[in-house]
């Protein structure tokens, strides 16, 4: 399955990029490479993307086990190297499921099976960083 994106200029370091199917997103490089951090930079996305490519998982696994959740928060922190290129060496992904009565191990099957077969982002991710899950359990 192929994918397309086409990122264009705007202004000094500031890009706005549109993906296949017609969404578009402003990017902007950090004040340290010369932009304004008037958007997220082209990093932040990919640590945004990947939280979003494993919270979405997570839901619609545990939605399959007929656990009762009503709200999942994926909080997504990255260390980088010092040298270039800056690739994640770190990634902790903290996942905050909220619902009535939902089972811990369900939970933990659920952010396995993304972290090893479903999440394309996390899985590309892990190749150059080590990858952490942490899990907390919210009752509704």
């Amino acid at each position: 399955m192929a994918m397309q994106a086409t990122v264009r200029w705007v202004e000094g370091r500031m890009f706005v990029g549109e993906s296949g199917s017609g969404h578009a997103v402003t990017i902007d490089a950090p004040v340290a490479s010369g932009g304004r951090a008037m958007a997220p930079s082209p990093m932040e996305l990919v640590l945004m993307g990947t939280a979003g490519c494993t919270a979405v998982d997570v839901v619609m696994i545990l939605e399959k086990m007929r656990q009762k959740v009503t709200d999942c928060v994926v909080e997504a922190q990255a260390e980088r190297a010092d040298t270039e290129p800056k690739v994640f060496t770190k990634v902790t992904l903290r996942y905050r499921v909220t619902g009535k009565g939902v089972d811990r191990a369900a939970v933990e099957r659920a952010v396995h099976l993304s972290a090893e077969k479903y999440c394309s982002a996390s899985i590309m991710i892990g190749k150059t960083a080590e990858m952490v899950h942490e899990i907390e359990i919210v009752e509704a």
